[in-house]
């Protein structure tokens, strides 16, 4: 199993190398606020040969259609452009790798992975979306787990009305409904056009909220949209 599992991430880090071009050396531009709803910027600091600490940065637009082959993430090393990848991208670093995933909400996943196998998230600029909610964690946590635990329950409402609406609209196809007959479920929310419109859009916030986080679930985050 051990033998299987690492041919297969030599395979993904050698397709993910052929993603990578060289960089051109030009500066990391600070983050703005009015970035806050497309740029993301994450730092990585790791050991330099003995000479100090090298700051690594990722720097990726949310929003990007991860399928294209213009979805791109850069990579700096200590304020300069060091390389670019098309997504998901795996960076190799010192002791490991920089992994960068989008979702359609935000990013996946921005972990330094290191041989060893274990993980890290990097650290989000604070004047980002992602760091400004993980300031609200560290400065109000009771607040944040509430926040959080919110955005959940909704996701988890959200994929049970679609569940009940699709087995509603199932059961109406007129060879099933002479087997079982039509189903009507009692939704927890009005299944009108409005109600579903509102649920839509406080969904999408929840699976916002989750992805600002980097908390990702294929069946709830990945059904959101």
């Amino acid at each position: 199993m051990t033998k299987a599992r690492n041919r297969c991430e030599g395979i993904r880090n050698r397709r993910a190398a052929r993603r990578i071009t060289p960089g051109d050396g030009r500066p990391l531009r600070p983050f703005r606020w009015w970035q806050l709803p497309y740029r993301s910027l994450f730092y990585l600091r790791l050991p330099d040969g003995g000479r100090g600490q090298a700051v690594w940065a990722v720097d990726v637009r949310r929003g990007q259609d991860q399928t294209s082959a213009q979805a791109k993430a850069d990579l700096y090393l200590d304020g300069r452009h060091h390389a670019r990848s098309r997504l998901p991208a795996a960076f190799p670093v010192p002791g490991g790798t920089v992994e960068v995933r989008l979702s359609k909400f935000g990013l996946r996943r921005c972990h330094y992975v290191t041989t060893r196998g274990s993980e890290h998230l990097l650290v989000p600029d604070r004047d980002s979306a992602e760091g400004r909610r993980a300031h609200l964690d560290r400065a109000h946590p009771a607040l944040s787990r509430a926040i959080g635990a919110l955005s959940l329950t909704v996701l988890v409402v959200g994929l049970g009305v679609l569940v009940a609406q699709i087995v509603e609209h199932v059961s109406e196809i007129p060879a099933v409904a002479e087997r079982v007959g039509t189903l009507a479920l009692a939704l927890p929310v009005d299944p009108s056009f409005g109600g579903n419109v509102v649920l839509t859009l406080v969904t999408l916030s929840a699976a916002t909220e989750r992805a600002l986080r980097l908390r990702y679930n294929r069946l709830l985050d990945g059904t959101a949209g």
